[in-house]
């Protein structure tokens, strides 16, 4: 069973949000609140896997509240599910940890597969949030510091539009475990941390 707490300043919002959830198997919401303060007492008292929270909210806002989340309780899983589609604001998540970031106005089926995806150790940006990235960055990369294979070139430009691993296996004939090695392979010649730094990567170089 995967635990979720959800966290919006609208109430609306959060009703949606358990309506969508509660016939759903294998997922359980364990508390909501209003603002981002009133999501600490629900970490404390419950076991969570996942925070969904917005990124404007009173008191203290999705920003203030992953990093306080990351210090405090590092095996809680965090998804951003806003209607900000700025780069700046879907950049500034990343940089701080979260493990997604989805658009509100998509529905119930990409809330789940975000959820099921992050809680099974990926992380999930929705394809509108990574083609928003995209078309906010100009290319950095110089031909030659890097030297990657046509097809980790491939699977790069996979990663950069959001496609988990069985979706990239499945997409290109091969084993999920063949699509993590090449993962392994490309976090390594890019010399970055993990696959969010890839993901940052391939925006930020114009793998589209």
């Amino acid at each position: 069973m995967i635990n979720i707490i959800i966290a919006d300043d609208h109430e609306i919002v959060v009703e949606g949000l358990i309506s969508l959830i509660k016939p759903e198997d294998g997922i359980r919401i364990v508390g909501e609140a209003n603002n981002g303060k009133d999501v600490i007492p629900l970490l404390e008292k419950n076991r969570v896997d996942i925070a969904v929270l917005d990124i404007s909210m009173p008191i203290m806002d999705g920003i203030e509240l992953t990093n306080y989340i990351k210090k405090y309780f590092p095996k809680v899983k965090i998804l951003i599910l806003t209607m900000h589609d700025d780069p700046r604001f879907i950049r500034r998540t990343i940089e701080v940890g979260v493990h997604g970031y989805i658009l509100k106005n998509k529905g119930k089926e990409e809330f789940v597969t975000a959820i099921k995806t992050i809680y099974f150790g990926e992380d999930y940006f929705g394809k509108k949030v990574t083609k928003t990235l995209i078309s906010g960055h100009r290319s950095k990369f110089i031909e030659g510091e890097i030297i990657l294979t046509k097809k980790e070139k491939e699977i790069l430009k996979l990663i950069a539009k959001g496609y988990s691993t069985p979706e990239i296996a499945k997409q290109l004939c091969r084993a999920n475990t063949t699509i993590d090695s090449h993962r392994r392979n490309l976090i390594e010649k890019t010399g970055v941390k993990n696959s969010k730094a890839l993901i940052r990567f391939a925006f930020e170089n114009g793998y589209e």
